[in-house]
C-alpha cells in the first residue's frame, strides 16, 4: 500500500470574508500521478499554493511525509518538492541551459557555489529527460509553447526532487504539445518513481493519465479514487453542475462533453 506524501489537516483559508476551505482535510498518496480535477471556484488552484506554500491556511496544518510544510525554509521545501506554475516568464535572451541551471538554487548558499559536477549533471539529466538537448543553447524566447513548458518542467527536475507538482501544465497548448507534456508525466512517475500532483481542466486527459483524481466542487472533497472505480455520469453531474455522458474506452471512463 502506497504511502501518503501531503496530508492535509482540517485546513480552512478564506479570500477575504469569502471562505473557500473550511476544517478540509485529504491524503495524497506518493509513487502515483494524482490528478486535481474541478469546476472553475472549485479550490483546485487555491489547494495547489497551499500545498506549495504560496498561500498559508487561516487554520490547520500541512505535512509533507509527516513534516510541517510551514515549518520548512523555501530552499529546504524545494529540496524535497519541484514546482511548475502555469504562468512562467524569463528574460528574453536567457538560454535553455542557463534557466534549467536555476533548478540548482536550493543547493547554494551565499560563498558557496555548491557542487559543480553534480550540478552539472543534474541538469544535463534534465535536459535529456526532457528532450531538450538539441536546443540547450537557445533562447527560451525563441521555442515553441510545448518546448518552453518542457524547459520550466527540466528546470524543476533539475531540483533533484521526487515530488513534483504542475499546476495546469497543458494550458495555452496545442493538442500535441498536451500529449507531449502528459507523456512526459507519466514517464517521469513509471520510469523515475517522482510522484505527481497536477490540476488539469482537461477531464479525459486526467482520467487517462492519472492513477489517482481528486475531484473537487465549492472548496469540498467530493470523491477521491482510481478513476475506473468513482467516475460516473452522477460524480460528474456533481462536480461541474451539468450532465455529461460517460462511456468506456480501452477500458476506462471517457466523458463525452459535446
Amino acid at each position: 500500500m502506497a504511502s501518503n506524501i501531503f496530508t492535509i489537516d482540517r485546513v480552512s483559508f478564506s479570500y477575504g470574508d469569502a471562505p473557500l476551505f473550511s476544517d478540509f482535510s485529504l491524503t495524497l498518496p506518493e509513487g502515483k500521478v494524482t490528478t486535481l480535477i474541478g469546476a472553475n471556484g472549485s479550490g483546485k488552484s487555491t489547494l495547489f499554493d497551499l500545498m506549495t506554500k504560496n498561500l498559508k491556511p487561516r487554520s490547520g496544518s500541512i505535512f509533507l511525509r509527516g513534516g510541517d510544510v510551514a515549518a520548512l525554509r523555501l530552499r529546504d521545501f524545494a529540496k524535497l518538492v519541484a514546482i511548475v506554475h502555469q504562468r512562467n516568464i524569463a528574460p528574453a535572451d536567457l538560454s535553455v541551459e542557463k534557466l534549467v541551471s536555476y533548478g540548482r538554487f536550493p543547493y547554494r548558499t551565499f560563498g558557496h557555489a555548491g557542487n559543480g559536477e553534480e550540478d552539472e549533471a543534474m541538469v544535463n539529466w534534465a535536459l535529456s529527460v526532457c528532450e531538450l538537448d538539441g536546443c540547450r543553447h537557445q533562447s527560451v524566447s525563441s521555442l515553441s509553447g510545448g518546448q518552453a513548458q518542457r524547459v520550466w518542467i527540466a528546470l524543476a527536475l533539475a531540483q533533484g526532487s521526487k515530488v513534483l507538482l504542475l499546476d495546469e501544465p497543458t494550458t495555452y497548448l496545442d493538442v500535441r504539445y498536451q500529449l507531449d507534456i502528459l507523456r512526459l508525466v507519466r514517464r517521469l512517475n513509471e520510469e523515475f518513481a517522482m510522484t505527481v500532483i497536477m490540476v488539469l481542466h482537461d477531464i479525459n486527459q486526467a482520467l487517462h493519465y492519472s492513477d489517482e483524481v481528486v475531484a473537487l466542487e465549492g472548496g469540498r472533497l467530493i470523491a477521491q479514487g482510481a478513476p475506473t472505480d468513482i467516475v460516473s455520469e452522477e460524480l460528474l453531474a456533481e462536480v461541474y453542475g451539468i450532465p455529461l455522458r460517460v462511456v468506456e474506452v480501452d477500458g476506462k471512463p471517457f466523458v463525452l462533453e459535446v
